[in-house]
């Protein structure tokens, strides 16, 4: 018998957090996730996605056992001011059992109709800024401390319960071999030279933090015509940049600014944190941020996390400002590949961006979406 129950308590919030370190146990593909990092982003009080989200945290047991678990989700943001009557679910796994999964899913549903709305899409989380999607193909390639890794079943699941694929998104790779600075250096000097604009680089993170805020403002102008997109409020802001900005290297961000010193483009990048936090086990003492301290030092492997470039100033090659700050940097720290994480696989301008670095497609995932 499949009993559904909801977590609430932070011991139960734990062991829905802690669930997939027993389905993935020694699978070299999965990256685990920081145990307290997760619980404060299920923490109603500390997460200012709550402010316009709410979401309800599931676990699934069979004869006494956690055999799956997942969060169902309203952005109401999304609901009221896109008029999408979506609910979202996410942080979805579960072993090969498809009763399961309808089991955990028909909590989604009942949250949906509760509130009068159309459809469940997922998996998602939160925002934008959330992992994506379900691993399509690529399973024997490790995931990244962004995206979700799943088991080819998942998909299956999906799929036999009469969903669709919503969303397809890709992730290539390339080596940093394949970056011939000949396809950026003409256009950076012309394009800085045309526009007056000018890259900004730097080396601490007090550098940094003064342009935060302008690069979130930038990120939502430069994501608003995406139809998935919802945009990140001002305590967001707040938020992602206390959680995250500090864990950046500031040398791997990068911005464009013009002549007014108004910020035109920003991209960030990441070392892989993959085998480093596999290493944690979920922890980060007593050595577990040793591993990722090491990582943010010493991986020769980088992840392109975030690029945005303002509507004003898209088609006009402005990344090739951004491209040979990079290609500076990645030769200086002796970077061997660069990763991309998911992107729209219709997003045709991401595609023409990459295109000269001969990248190769190593990973897909989808949403799926089906109507109540």
């Amino acid at each position: 018998m499949i009993t559904i129950k909801e977590a609430k308590t932070k011991k139960e919030l734990t062991d829905f957090i802690k669930f997939p370190f027993s389905l993935y146990k020694n699978n070299k593909y999965w990256v685990p996730p920081i145990i307290a990092d997760e619980l404060e982003t299920f923490d109603k009080t500390k997460n200012p996605a709550f402010e316009n989200a709410e979401a309800y945290f599931y676990i699934a047991y069979k004869n006494s056992e956690i055999v799956g678990r997942i969060a169902a989700i309203i952005n109401w943001s999304e609901v009221h001011n896109q008029q999408k009557k979506k609910v979202r679910f996410g942080w979805f796994d579960v072993i090969d059992d498809i009763e399961v999964t309808k089991a955990l899913l028909e909590k989604v549903y009942e949250l949906g109709q509760k509130n009068n709305l159309e459809h469940v899409e997922g998996p998602m989380g939160f925002s934008n800024l959330d992992k994506v999607g379900v691993l399509t193909e690529g399973f024997n390639e490790i995931g990244t401390m962004i995206t979700w890794y799943n088991y080819p079943y998942y998909a299956t699941h999906f799929e036999q319960l009469g969903y669709n694929i919503e969303k397809e998104y890709i992730e290539s790779k390339f080596p940093f071999e394949n970056v011939k600075p000949e396809f950026f250096e003409k256009a950076n000097d012309l394009v800085k030279r045309r526009y007056q604009l000018s890259p900004l680089n730097f080396k601490t993170t007090k550098e940094v933090m003064p342009y935060v805020d302008k690069m979130f403002d930038l990120f939502n102008e430069s994501y608003a015509s995406l139809s998935s997109f919802v945009a990140i409020s001002d305590n967001q802001k707040e938020y992602f940049k206390k959680k995250y900005i500090s864990f950046i290297n500031p040398e791997f961000i990068k911005f464009v600014e013009d002549k007014d010193h108004n910020i035109v483009a920003f991209s960030i990048v990441m070392p892989s944190f993959s085998e480093a936090l596999q290493k944690t086990k979920g922890k980060l003492f007593p050595f577990g941020f040793l591993h990722l301290l090491k990582a943010k030092n010493q991986s020769k492997d980088m992840i392109f996390y975030l690029i945005g470039v303002h509507p004003e100033y898209q088609n006009k090659a402005v990344t090739a400002i951004i491209f040979n700050e990079y290609y500076h940097t990645f030769r200086e720290k002796g970077v061997i590949n660069c990763f991309r994480t998911p992107e729209l696989a219709d997003n045709l301008a991401i595609y023409n961006l990459w295109k000269h670095f001969n990248p190769v497609v190593h990973k897909r995932r989808c949403t799926f979406l089906k109507k109540l």
